[in-house]
């Protein structure tokens, strides 16, 4: 990549601060900063969370820290204590994701919304799309599907309800090794093999209604079968978004968070701390939903390339 191009590639992320935050300024949605360390880890099992030491005065807590993965924990303790609708732009931290699209640091806009459920939450974050699309004088369709139907009409899975079995066999040819893979571990390939590199480069294309099992930190809608009140975007083939009507129940939230540590256990990785200062105030939250959006991957979107290098000052291996 050519120094011009970097360049360019910068200049284009300052004039999207400045649209992102005038965009949630016209909202009265509010700007904070959260910490970068934190005594609690991600238990996510598909996340690792860097880990550092501090060396100082041990009045001031716990020696072993973790860079945050999301700011996500500290922004639902201050919508706990009453703050508002609230956003945070800023840097976040993953080990091990390093390659072609990953890059360990990187920027995370999240944001939340007081009365939305994730539907009205999801519309928004198109509205924000189209309005970084512009910037470089580009606008997209929208296509709005759910899990199940998007696996049934490209597939012909019933994506709730097929065994193992009938996830495996159209992801034979790829070599996969099944030691250790789970269900949903299937079901994530089974998208981002051949359902994502099908999607359109110049349509925005909304997925809600995940399986109750990939739920995260959403609520789940009962029925038959129950799903996770959660929406992912794509802008083409890439995966921009992740946002949930939110869970707000500190007990479930704990069983899900032990679930996470024993599905660690089971891996042979390490259990980490749950974060107990939001499980202490996640019961006062009110009703709200909630998005993580990946800068770069918004950046590399507007500037069609596929290399997250060419939307950094200086990749990890320059770093």
């Amino acid at each position: 990549m050519s120094v011009a191009t970097r360049f360019e590639a910068l200049r284009l992320r300052a004039r999207l601060y400045t649209l992102l935050r005038a965009f949630f300024a016209e909202r009265g949605v509010l700007e904070v900063e959260t910490p970068m360390l934190s005594v609690a880890g991600n238990t996510d099992p598909n996340i690792a969370s860097f880990q550092t030491r501090f060396s100082g005065h041990t009045d001031a807590g716990a020696r072993i820290r973790y860079l945050r993965t999301s700011p996500e924990f500290p922004l639902k303790r201050l919508l706990a204590a009453g703050l508002g609708d609230c956003y945070e732009l800023g840097r976040v931290f993953r080990d091990g994701e390093a390659g072609g699209r990953h890059n360990p640091e990187f920027t995370m806009l999240e944001w939340y919304r007081l009365g939305l459920d994730h539907y009205a939450l999801a519309e928004e974050v198109v509205a924000l799309v189209q309005a970084a699309l512009a910037l470089v004088d580009r606008q997209a369709q929208v296509h709005v599907t759910t899990y199940a139907k998007l696996f049934s009409q490209h597939l012909g899975i019933d994506a709730h309800g097929a065994s193992e079995t009938t996830l495996r066999e159209p992801l034979a040819d790829f070599g996969i090794d099944p030691e250790g893979m789970s269900r949903d571990d299937w079901l994530d390939l089974l998208l981002t093999h051949h359902l994502q590199p099908a999607f359109g480069a110049d349509t925005i294309t909304v997925i809600h209604d995940y399986p109750a099992s990939q739920c995260a930190l959403a609520r789940v809608r009962e029925g038959a079968p129950p799903v996770a009140e959660r929406f992912e975007l794509y802008l083409g083939a890439f995966e921009l978004a992740n946002g949930y009507h939110e869970l707000n129940d500190a007990s479930e939230q704990r069983r899900r968070f032990q679930a996470d540590n024993a599905r660690r256990r089971q891996r042979g990785d390490a259990e980490l701390p749950l974060d107990e200062a939001l499980l202490a105030t996640l019961d006062a939250m009110p009703d709200c939903a909630g998005v993580a959006l990946g800068v770069e991957r918004l950046l590399m979107g507007l500037l069609g390339t596929d290399a997250i290098a060419d939307v950094l000052a200086f990749p990890f291996g320059q770093a």
